[in-house]
């Protein structure tokens, strides 16, 4: 006869248990650590590209580059309420998180139709800028890629905050995209209209973003 040792059956009981509440906390914290990831690796290159676009926007007289630099500096902000957020909780943290964030939206299709309608009415004509293009086209792609990372990691912890930080992102990416395609028809096809027009589409996203947030559907 197998004699089972005491006290067998209440470890088994225990080891059933512990793995629900253990894996979800594992789980959560994982996509935690990626959501920091995601935002110190947008503020970073925001941060230098603050200084490339600088440099760039005055070698070339470009509006364009210039104002893509104030972009970086709304994403900045942006990601900053996410960290903020994310190392808290709360739904009135949250909602506040979502008002900032709405409010940086705001600015960006400010400067956005203002910069656009400048640059028509005048009839501005930057320099060819080597290094605008490069930096747009390199930033356009990783924007992207950490638009969607963050979405899918906003959605994995039912973050609101850090979903829609995702798509301030994914404007970021949208506008490096218009203005590498401005850039790139000014000196190959003289097309210097090309990226004002590019950017009010981006503001009728801005302002949707906008919307969506103050009136609670976010």
């Amino acid at each position: 006869m197998v004699v089972g040792r005491p006290g067998a059956g209440r470890r088994t009981a225990r080891c059933d248990n512990r793995p629900v509440t253990s894996t979800d906390a594992t789980v959560r914290q994982g996509l935690l650590r990626r959501g920091f990831a995601l935002e110190y690796a947008t503020l970073g290159w925001n941060v230098v590209g603050i200084v490339v676009l600088a440099v760039a926007a005055v070698s070339a007289r470009s509006v364009a580059l210039a104002g893509f630099g104030l972009d970086s500096l709304i994403e900045i902000g942006a990601s900053t309420v996410v960290l903020w957020e994310l190392s808290g909780t709360g739904e009135e943290r949250q909602k506040r998180a979502l008002r900032l964030i709405g409010a940086g939206f705001a600015l960006l299709a400010c400067y956005l139709l203002t910069q656009s309608t400048w640059v028509l009415a005048t009839g501005f004509r930057p320099h060819h800028s080597s290094l605008g293009i490069a930096w747009t086209a390199v930033t356009a792609v990783l924007m992207f890629a950490l638009a969607a990372g963050k979405a899918r990691t906003g959605d994995a912890l039912d973050n609101p905050v850090l979903r829609t930080e995702g798509r301030v992102t994914l404007i970021d990416g949208l506008l490096a995209a218009a203005v590498l395609v401005g850039l790139l028809l000014n000196t190959l096809a003289g097309w210097w209209w090309a990226d004002p027009a590019a950017g009010y589409v981006l503001v009728y996203y801005a302002v949707r973003e906008v919307r969506e947030i103050f009136s609670g559907e976010h």
